[in-house]
């Protein structure tokens, strides 16, 4: 039915004066936009265990929106969906589409896809002609068999049937193999460097089809010659972006970085150029959404003129519209209109020809160049993903009226299902071999008493962030570890991890782009020999200045999977010392209540360290950051950091003593050992303690402890071999290291008031997993921060105004052994499963 745009008013003036708004453009579209967002968040969340794309649940949200489902209740469709409003869904969608293939623009850069590769390109080229051939002749087949799929002229529907089949979806891709862990392998950077071709040439033919598929809105042909006039101003379009376009860009891209925090108007200049690109290849005959990404590809990719960008537009954009061009094309998706066996088997044919001409393309040619079949297979799996672009394609193709109801509902379920298999398939024939074997590192600190390692090796540290605020304190505490101020200390190698978490924005993505590796190098020594990452420019910058060997890397992943990409590169990397930063950020300066100011990153990064002490492969240090960055850097000629280590007993507390022999060589660094001796209560040692596992407590609000069975006479002895070694340092660092013992009956209050003091800037303590009668006794003490142990727990909980920054250590277990909660037992405890603690000692 046709309806008079100007009969359809904007807004209503209240159901208070008889006005339904659902009669009213701006408000529908308000119930509208809802509505799709909460299906679609409803339904990605089911779909989240299946680790699926968030684009299949808006593909599945918007058909169930439309006639296949919801909407056979004609009272439910001509309320909320009726027919007038879809020129407003429809024009409001294609704004945030518009939008969207900028970001894809922008995501794709042409100098990294020339730089792939003969055999990146090679397999893109099988996987897009044997699949478009496929589609060929799938395209005649449905003329013969479809009802009215022989209304469009053949050429048109020929080439919009062959791309449909052959195209990948470089977005959905990408996240795909994020998700799975697959960056790290050959597998992830060949399909990324293919699917980077295949997205190019898949818009190229998507402009050749519209180009084609000249018909006006009345169905009435057009000559050829005008097929070929658009065909050649769309290719003096792209002529005119690349030469003459994008030197401008690269020209506004400096003057807004130099401008800074002034640059809104260069920003405002550039979602200008998109509109505008997009009106000139709707002008010429081609779909705007083309010329909206072919001027996303004239922005220059390094700086941060790009990421300004990003972030300015890809949550408005990807969370609000985009959601609403799927809606839109649910609602045009009627399944019921695939009817009877022969349609449905037209669906299978073509779910069978898209798979097995993209999967055998990409496979032969993939074998030839000599990768392992299994790989091989795999890629050609990951590369037959389609997702949104292949949705994009098929709404132009009914618009332009190339497609029927029936070929676009058969077309729209193929894209759905092939999308859906890519991830359990891949998983199911390719489990690339991770380092999971944690193998036992040699490190200075081994389970050998420290003073054997006074001729150590190499120590390689692997330094985590989250964000540019994290790299003033690591940098600061590598500096006081490597002791480089004094002659034969032993070298540093220090490794940098930027901890960027995956999610659907184009951020992420650019940031899979910029990574050729998770876990390895982004630098590329082809643009200014400098990594664009903030993290990595601040670690290299250290790194020349005080002669310290970095390696910047990043780790894109989703956070429940982060810790693999971290375990991983410590392993790979053999470092014996990880660092990572804790989930609260607080800082020196006060409030208006005179407060400190926390900054909390999120549990989700709470979760991801909790992980990484379990699983990690070498010692672990959680970084409490209190200002430890502030101020001047360590400097080697007046002491400017003091430091504190707080020692009772156990593996882990040697570790932290380890770490502060190493300060000790640093001219820079005061270190102080506080050993804590048990009060004594006239002639009789302090009761004893004992722990037993509790299953019936969480080791999410209680402390947890091994269970791993120690010689404790052993430990003894190595406990009086560390402090002994520590000791001699202190004749031999000229006032630099101090030793002290103190006797205490209120253990906390004691740890509290050194950390209240203010005296030192810094205070280590090991996390106690193995502990003494003195750590034991606290088990029991309601806990906040778990992970960090007792000690460490009260130094950090920001209710006990500890001003100093907190250092957790974590040594790695030379045997391996569970951690449980416990109950606290005192006397004699001969009924308890007991985990040995000794309390004769300490």
């Amino acid at each position: 039915m046709a309806v008079n745009i100007t009969s359809i008013k904007t807004s209503s003036n209240g159901v208070w004066q008889g006005d339904n708004p659902l009669h009213f453009a701006f408000p529908l579209l308000i119930v509208q936009t809802t509505i799709v967002l909460l299906l679609g968040r409803s339904i990605a969340f089911l779909l989240k265990p299946l680790r699926q794309p968030k684009v299949i649940a808006e593909i599945v949200g918007g058909i169930l929106l439309g006639p296949s489902a919801l909407g056979r209740n004609k009272t439910y469709l001509h309320n909320l969906f009726p027919t007038w409003s879809m020129p407003i869904l429809e024009t409001v969608a294609s704004i945030g589409l518009l939008f969207f293939l900028f970001l894809v623009g922008l995501e794709l850069d042409l100098r990294s896809i020339l730089r792939s590769g003969r055999r990146a390109f090679a397999i893109a080229a099988a996987g897009i002609s044997l699949p478009f051939s496929c589609g060929v002749g799938v395209a005649f087949v449905f003329r013969s068999a479809v009802p009215g799929a022989d209304q469009a002229g053949y050429g048109p529907f020929l080439v919009f049937m062959g791309v449909a089949l052959s195209i990948t979806a470089f977005p959905v891709l990408a996240r795909i193999l994020a998700e799975l862990k697959l960056l790290t392998t050959p597998v992830g950077e060949t399909a990324m460097a293919a699917a980077a071709f295949n997205d190019v040439a898949a818009w190229v033919l998507l402009a050749l089809a519209v180009a084609l598929s000249g018909t006006s809105g009345s169905g009435s042909h057009r000559s050829p010659v005008v097929s070929l006039w658009v065909l050649l101003c769309g290719t003096a379009f792209v002529a005119v972006q690349m030469i003459a376009v994008r030197p401008a860009m690269s020209w506004v891209a400096k003057r807004a970085e130099s401008e800074g925090g002034e640059s809104e108007v260069w920003i405002a200049l550039t979602l200008a150029g998109v509109l505008i690109s997009g009106f000139f290849t709707d002008f010429i005959g081609i779909h705007s959404i083309f010329g909206a990404f072919v001027f996303g590809l004239t922005v220059p990719k390094e700086g941060e003129f790009a990421g300004r960008l990003i972030e300015r537009i890809e949550d408005f954009v990807s969370g609000l519209l985009l959601p609403l061009y799927f809606a839109s094309s649910g609602l045009k998706t009627n399944v019921a209109s695939i009817k009877g066996g022969k349609a449905w088997g037209l669906l299978a044919l073509v779910i069978c020809t898209a798979c097995a001409g993209k999967i055998v393309g990409t496979f032969v040619v993939a074998v030839a160049c000599r990768m392992v079949a299994r790989d091989a297979l795999a890629l050609g799996v990951l590369m037959n993903t389609k997702g949104l672009v292949e949705l994009i394609v098929l709404n132009i193709g009914k618009e332009r009226k190339v497609l029927n109801d029936e070929t676009f509902a058969v077309m729209v379920l193929m894209a759905l299902f092939t999308t859906f298999i890519t991830t359990p398939t891949v998983m199911a024939i390719y489990k690339p071999a991770r380092a999971h074997e944690h193998r036992k590192l040699h490190r200075s600190a081994s389970s050998s008493p420290p003073s054997a390692a006074s001729d150590p090796k190499e120590l390689r540290v692997l330094a985590c962030a989250h964000s540019p605020r994290d790299a003033p304190s690591l940098i600061t505490l590598i500096e006081a570890i490597r002791g480089g101020a004094r002659p034969r200390s032993s070298p540093l190698k220090l490794y940098v991890l930027h901890l960027v978490e995956l999610t659907e924005r184009s951020s992420s993505i650019v940031m899979v782009r910029r990574a050729r590796h998770n876990g390895l190098p982004f630098l590329n020594p082809l643009i200014r020999r400098q990594p664009r990452d903030q993290v990595a420019l601040a670690f290299n910058a250290y790194g020349q200045l005080s002669r310290v060997r970095v390696r910047s890397m990043a780790a894109v992943s989703a956070l429940p999977t982060m810790h693999e990409d971290i375990c991983s590169v410590a392993e790979d990397k053999r470092v014996s010392l990880l660092i990572v930063p804790f989930h609260k950020r607080q800082h020196r300066s006060r409030g208006d209540d005179g407060a400190a100011a926390i900054e909390n990153v999120g549990h989700g990064w709470r979760s991801v360290n909790q992980r990484v002490l379990r699983e990690a492969p070498c010692s672990v240090a959680v970084l409490v950051d209190r200002g430890f960055g502030e101020g001047e850097q360590v400097g080697p000629t007046e002491v400017t950091r003091e430091v504190c280590v707080l020692f009772f007993g156990g593996p882990d507390d040697r570790e932290a003593v380890e770490l502060a022999s190493r300060m000790a060589e640093h001219l820079g660094i005061r270190v102080t050992v506080v050993r804590f001796i048990t009060q004594k209560s006239g002639n009789e040692d302090r009761q004893n303690v004992t722990l037993r596992p509790s299953p019936l407590k969480s080791a999410e609000k209680s402390y947890t402890f091994s269970t791993a069975v120690m010689d404790r006479e052993r430990e003894n002895e190595k406990d009086e071999a560390a402090v002994e070694a520590f000791r001699s340092k202190t004749d031999e660092t000229e006032g630099s290291a101090r030793y002290e013992e103190k006797t205490v009956g209120n253990v906390i209050e004691a740890v509290l008031t050194i950390g209240r003091s203010g005296a030192f800037d810094l205070v280590v303590v090991g996390k106690g997993r193995f502990p003494t009668s003195m750590v034991a006794e606290l088990a029991g003490l309601p806990a906040e921060h778990p992970e960090l142990g007792p000690i460490g727990d009260a130094l950090t909980s920001s209710s006990n105004e500890v001003v100093s920054s907190v250092l957790v250590v974590q040594q790695h277990d030379v045997v391996h052994s569970e951690e449980t909660p416990v109950s606290l037992v005192l006397g004699d405890g001969a009924d308890a499963v007991v985990l040995e603690v000794d309390g004769s000692k300490h």
